[in-house]
């Protein structure tokens, strides 16, 4: 099981920080591993949502789809994916911190099958370095005025 949970705060007002964090087409701007998101179903976003994401993950192309399970904007956000050899659940929250700030969760959460299962702890450090790296840069081109 991979269960990785990181946050940071964000000294921008919560209705910004998830408006943009919540819009898949910004996406590529603040993954580092994301290189585009691509609409399944019409715009705008809501339960059901479907939008396919190729990345670049431990040196391999990934491309999945993944379906927003459950969507409250400006305070939760969780997409699910059932493809491929990793399902994947990737919860966002907002809340609003001390000051105008938002403090933003990102947790990613799968149960690996098969020959992945053996890496499971790899990929958990991983995740979070890059979950880690991927908040500083929402962080600073939100802070910055995105």
């Amino acid at each position: 099981m991979v269960n990785v949970l990181t946050e940071i705060i964000i000294n921008c007002p919560r209705d910004k920080v998830s408006d943009y964090a919540a819009n898949p087409d910004n996406a590529p701007e603040w993954y580092i591993n994301i290189q585009s998101a691509l609409w399944q179903t019409p715009k705008p976003l809501a339960v059901g949502s479907k939008i396919a994401f190729k990345a670049q993950f431990l040196g391999k192309q990934l491309a999945y789809v993944y379906q927003i399970a459950e969507y409250e904007p400006g305070k939760l956000l969780v997409m699910r994916t059932a493809d491929g050899p990793f399902p994947m659940e990737t919860t966002y929250t907002w809340e609003t911190a001390e000051g105008n700030a938002t403090r933003m969760t990102l947790r990613n959460k799968g149960n690996p099958t098969g020959f992945s299962m053996i890496f499971a702890p790899l990929m958990s450090f991983i995740m979070q370095r890059a979950n880690k790296k991927d908040l500083k840069k929402i962080k600073a081109l939100l802070e910055r005025g995105a």
